[in-house]
């Protein structure tokens, strides 16, 4: 089957039609499920125009930016707006592009920094291989109204995959990114840093499943790129990262992790004692669980497991974690298949990501994945995956937090389309916003909702 078919396969589960109010099935007296603990939401307007896709929600000290990617033809625009107490700004225009790689889950990204300038990132499809992309770069120091020229992040300039890039902030005012890289082979270019000597991760675990299952069906065989030097002659997928200064100057391009999943996302999060890292690591055996690693002093440490769900297939799920951190408290949200069935979990930890708890199961009876998770300010989180419902997919939230697992509230429905990608969550002051996107009568929509703080239950 064709390599690109396979990748997306997953995502054909994946859009949403209208928000909806609560939906409790699925609860039992065991799991002591609250179901008054989940705030209202409602639809609110978007600033994006119809036609669009592709939303992303990030955060800074002035509150929730919304991305989203407007497409005439082959052209693809990164256009953004930022939420203000009166409303949107008046959407701004990133860059643009034909060559851009772009689709419902591995979405372009604009983040305001520390010190109020704006950097965002994208794919853009490059020359030497059917999926070769570079990560791009762009910097505004005015609010987006211009932004610099386009640069590329990483210096090996090599034809490789490059996918799934996620920014960060520094405590110390600059900025970074990871991806999963395809094409770079060599050591980290920071003075005095080398690769990571990793043990086979995962490499003795005896359990697990054979095979796809819950919509995996289709990524067999995506386990390894047509390049040499790998595993059974297949090059690796590695998971790397740059840093760069407040003045945009990159300071190190650094290893994480030399063996990772073809096409899961990478998710970041800042806690009070630096920077954290998830994705969806591969073992020699093919294991293909989710961990975390630290930047510490300019180094990432030894990637460790979330947590050891054992899950054995042979192919990318096309589906990576979700993190979220206020100080050094860390949630981190994923998927995984159990006793042939597809899961949603979330783990917290309250050490800044050196250990997690015991995982808490968020889906009643199946799920698709796609998750993602929000940190609250009474340390609780908000967390969101698609369920599966008599053959449908919803998008669904639940609250999560310490003696608390709240009844599910669905967020919207969700119907076939690999346009749709999943449901973003974010949170600023006293709003929770969440956004996505929905495909009416052929028309792609970007789609909000919020909820009110102040109105959930105790």
């Amino acid at each position: 089957m064709n390599t690109t078919s396979n990748r997306w396969m997953l995502a054909a589960a994946v859009a949403a039609l209208s928000v909806v109010g609560w939906s409790l099935s699925g609860r039992t007296a065991a799991e002591a499920q609250q179901p008054e603990a989940m705030p209202a939401v409602v639809p609110i307007p978007s600033p994006a125009i119809a036609g669009a896709g592709e939303p992303q929600l990030t955060v800074s000290s002035r509150g929730v930016l919304l991305s989203w990617v407007e497409h005439a033809g082959s052209k693809a625009t990164l256009r953004f707006a930022e939420r203000t107490p009166t409303g949107w700004t008046v959407p701004r225009t990133v860059a643009s592009g034909d060559d851009w790689t772009v689709n419902g889950i591995d979405v372009p990204s604009v983040q305001r920094l520390a010190n109020g300038s704006l950097v965002a990132s994208w794919l853009r499809k490059a020359v030497g291989g059917m999926h070769a992309n570079s990560v791009q770069l762009s910097y505004s120091s005015n609010d987006g109204r211009t932004w610099m020229p386009s640069f590329t992040a990483h210096n090996d300039k090599r034809p490789g995959e490059r996918l799934f890039a996620s920014l960060f902030q520094l405590l110390d005012g600059g900025f970074g990114l990871v991806w999963l890289d395809g094409g770079a082979k060599g050591p980290a270019t920071a003075a005095g840093s080398a690769a990571p000597q990793h043990p086979a991760q995962g490499g003795d675990h005896g359990r697990g499943h054979e095979g796809g299952r819950q919509g995996h069906e289709g990524h067999q065989g995506r386990a390894g790129h047509a390049a040499p030097g790998g595993m059974g002659g297949m090059a690796n997928m590695t998971l790397r990262s740059a840093i760069f200064s407040g003045a945009l100057k990159q300071t190190a391009e650094l290893p994480v992790d030399p063996r990772v999943c073809e096409c899961c996302s990478t998710a970041t999060a800042v806690t009070s004692e630096g920077v954290l890292v998830a994705y969806r690591n591969r073992s020699d055996d093919e294991i293909r669980d989710i961990y975390v690693a630290r930047l510490q002093e300019g180094r990432w440490s030894e990637p460790v497991p979330v947590h050891a769900d054992n899950w054995r297939i042979p192919g990318c799920p096309v589906n990576g974690p979700a993190l979220s951190a206020r100080g050094r408290d860390v949630a981190v949200a994923w998927y995984t298949v159990k006793e042939e069935q597809g899961r949603a979990y979330v783990a917290v930890s309250g050490d800044a990501g050196k250990s997690f708890g015991t995982p808490i199961r968020l889906d009643d009876g199946g799920s698709l994945g796609q998750v993602d998770v929000e940190m609250l300010p009474d340390g609780s989180a908000i967390a969101t995956w698609i369920e599966l419902v008599d053959g449908r997919s919803q998008f669904r939230a639940r609250r999560i937090g310490q003696r608390l697992r709240s009844a599910p509230l669905t967020i919207a429905a969700a119907t076939a389309g690999r346009t749709g990608g999943g449901l973003r969550t974010a949170h600023h002051g006293d709003e929770l916003l969440f956004a996505w996107t929905d495909v009416t009568n052929g028309t792609r929509h970007v789609r909000l909702a919020a909820a009110r703080l102040s109105g959930m239950p105790r």
